[in-house]
């Protein structure tokens, strides 16, 4: 695999974009994404830290539990989607959008603890996952085709 280059796009002094350049073999990725995003998920996940502090809950917040913790929460994501023929519809989301936005909030809320307390910056975790993505699945091969990407 080679290396990426992360280049920064400023207007007027701030830095409004980043693009993470990668080249592997004959192709060159570029993946684009917005520097605010992340300045997003660093403050939510000081709001988690805080949240959990104040209770005095670290203790309790051993790896496994919150591993754990982050499934049972997934679960409830795909309960909302249990035995629902249409999970497109106009009645679906009427009744279960604020339901489905609290159980992915609550996800949200294990993924942020668990990655700083493993130290892991999901900014470039997600960077990085998305690179070896678009090598795994590219578009000539993947558009349109649901298969895994040792089978295309």
């Amino acid at each position: 695999m080679g290396s990426g280059v992360e280049c920064c796009i400023e207007t007027g002094g701030h830095t409004t974009a980043r693009l993470l350049v990668f080249s592997c073999t004959s192709h060159l990725i570029v993946i684009c994404y917005d520097c605010f995003t992340m300045i997003d998920l660093e403050k939510m996940q000081e709001e988690v830290l805080a949240f959990r502090k104040a209770r005095d809950w670290e203790k309790y917040h051993k790896p496994k539990d919150c591993a754990i913790s982050l499934v049972l929460e997934a679960a409830e994501v795909a309960e909302l989607f249990q035995w629902e023929q249409d999970a497109h519809s106009d009645e679906f989301a009427t009744k279960k959008k604020k339901k489905l936005g609290d159980e992915l909030a609550d996800v949200l809320y294990w993924i942020l603890l668990i990655s700083h307390d493993f130290g892991i910056n999901l900014q470039e975790a997600w960077s990085q996952k998305m690179i070896e993505n678009e090598i795994k699945y590219p578009v000539e091969k993947a558009r349109g085709n649901a298969k895994k990407y040792t089978e295309l």
